[in-house]
């Protein structure tokens, strides 16, 4: 499923935060790159996931246009085109200019670079990983996009200004490996301090911008999410992740005897980098993450000020809207629903990824279903009292902290499909695509009203099935979820269009998951 994004994957926090490759650079060889260096560097690229950050919504991949906010009321930055057009691209770079932009953060014309191009990650690259990702830009067709305006405000808008913020937080310097560690844990710290530039959102303190200052991967708030903490901490973080757990997760978005999916712009990395990395790779990645030392984050005694369970706000509002699907207990429904209880969003130090969740529901992930956008129908109070309510029952103990006014700031910038408030969907896999083409899913779902569902899916499933054979679950729900919203008419259903398609992707889960229709 290709989703449209309420986020990119990188984007500012303070006065920086991350970015894919956005101004590195480089002139056409003399001579054309070696195939090899070329796919070398479209790995390295696919692993920094630099398409997110230079692609505009509707836009060319790499041709830029992607606008990234400044907190604050700073302002916002247009992301570059790094294609090699030679007019607005990247076609008159030097092998010394682009280097010198990986590696030190400083532009062809000797100015520096905000630090929403994560320099302060790609100065640990190789020379001949940044030499790989040249050739496999310059081999990419040349597209004419004039970089868009930049907005900052004064004083923010000086280039010069962000020399005080190099001398104070910025070392130059190539990645050095642990003699005393693996082979694999290197490689896997590599990918992580790297290309990755996991810090870059899992860092608990985003003014520095770089991964070798405090907050290493202990997690911290990222556009309205919380990216979670990645150390050894049992709690909050990864103590309990096996390794096999750990690569499953960062592969697929899910992870069998974890609590939780892939939610929030989490979801676009693994979608169009980890995905797509070998399997060694992803796995060092999860060996090296697993070496990491417990960093918990809030005191493992955070008390709940509800003096019963039962009584706390927001238990009224699980029992009406959770409680069916989640259980009395917390516990959700083995391989459907997963747990609220001991699941790491849950456990984070900020609420803001439940908050979202509950706005801006889930698709499906694995063997679990979609879960609705049961926020859109409930006050700012609501939600906050329930996510507080969540991180403090269950034997969770994570701070109380989600507010009515944090929650109205997140509705405005949570934008999804099963919200209501974001285009539908499209069907990326070309498999799937062609079989719902062949089933005639769109014709079959045209202007369905909400009692026809049951029978219409029933009858639809089958042929879907049939024709992709090998669709997970989870992309059949999600490819007829998508379809569905793309036919349908969104004010005649008979119910408000938030529930109708939550209603439907419950429909198309439970015929999948119903023993008769497995059969089939």
């Amino acid at each position: 499923m290709r989703r449209q994004p309420v986020t990119r994957r990188r984007t500012l926090t303070a006065l920086l935060g991350s970015g894919a490759l956005a101004l590195a650079a480089g002139t056409a060889l003399a001579q054309p790159a070696s195939s090899d260096l070329v796919e070398k560097g479209r790995y390295l690229a696919t692993a920094g996931d630099c398409v997110a950050c230079h692609t505009a919504p509707g836009g060319k991949p790499y041709a830029g246009g992607l606008y990234i906010n400044f907190p604050g009321g700073i302002g916002k930055l247009a992301t570059p085109n790094i294609t090699p057009d030679k007019e607005t691209g990247i076609g008159s770079w030097s092998d010394d200019d682009f280097k010198k932009a990986m590696h030190q953060g400083i532009t062809k014309n000797g100015s520096y670079l905000y630090p929403a191009f994560p320099f302060p990650w790609y100065t640990r690259l190789s020379d001949e990983d940044v030499a790989a990702i040249k050739a496999y830009l310059f081999s990419l067709e040349p597209v004419n996009a004039p970089r868009k305006p930049t907005d900052i405000a004064f004083p923010f808008s000086i280039r010069e200004g962000l020399l005080a913020w190099r001398l104070a937080f910025f070392t130059e310097g190539r990645f050095k490996p642990d003699p005393k560690a693996s082979d694999e844990v290197n490689r896997g710290a590599y990918l992580v301090e790297g290309p990755g530039h996991c810090g870059a959102c899992h860092n608990g303190s985003k003014l520095v911008g770089a991964s070798q200052w405090s907050g290493y991967l202990e997690g911290g708030t990222i556009d309205g999410w919380y990216a979670p903490n990645l150390s050894g901490d049992d709690k909050e973080g990864l103590g309990k992740w096996s390794e096999d757990q750990l690569t499953t997760y960062l592969k697929t978005g899910a992870a069998p005897g974890r609590a939780g999916v892939v939610a929030g712009p989490m979801r676009q990395v693994i979608e169009e980098s980890l995905s797509k990395m070998t399997d060694a790779d992803v796995r060092a990645i999860a060996v090296y993450l697993k070496t990491l030392a417990p960093k918990p984050t809030y005191t493992p005694d955070v008390k709940s000020d509800f003096k019963s369970a039962s009584a706390a706000p927001g238990a009224d509002t699980y029992l009406n809207r959770c409680v069916a699907c989640h259980r009395p207990d917390g516990q959700g429904q083995p391989g459907a629903i997963p747990p609220l209880a001991g699941n790491g969003a849950v456990l984070a130090k900020g609420p803001e990824t439940v908050i979202r969740v509950i706005l801006g529901g889930l698709d499906a992930k694995g063997e679990y279903a979609a879960m609705p956008a049961v926020g859109v129908g409930m006050t700012d109070s609501e939600i906050a009292n329930v996510t507080n309510y969540v991180r403090q029952t269950f034997g969770n103990q994570a701070p109380p902290t989600a507010e009515p006014g944090q929650v109205a700031t997140l509705r405005k910038e949570t934008q999804t499909m099963l919200a209501g408030n974001a285009p539908c969907e499209t069907v990326s896999n070309p498999t799937l695509a062609e079989a719902l083409k062949t089933a005639d899913a769109s014709g079959q779902l045209k202007d369905l009203k909400a009692e026809q569902m049951l029978p219409r899916v029933a009858t639809l499933l089958p042929a879907v099935r049939q024709a992709a054979p090998q669709a997970s679950s989870a992309d059949l729900v999600n490819g007829l979820t998508a379809t569905f919203c793309q036919v349908a008419d969104h004010d005649k259903t008979g119910l408000d269009w938030p529930t109708t398609i939550g209603s439907f992707s419950g429909v198309v889960y439970g015929q999948l998951k119903s023993p008769s229709r497995a059969e089939k």
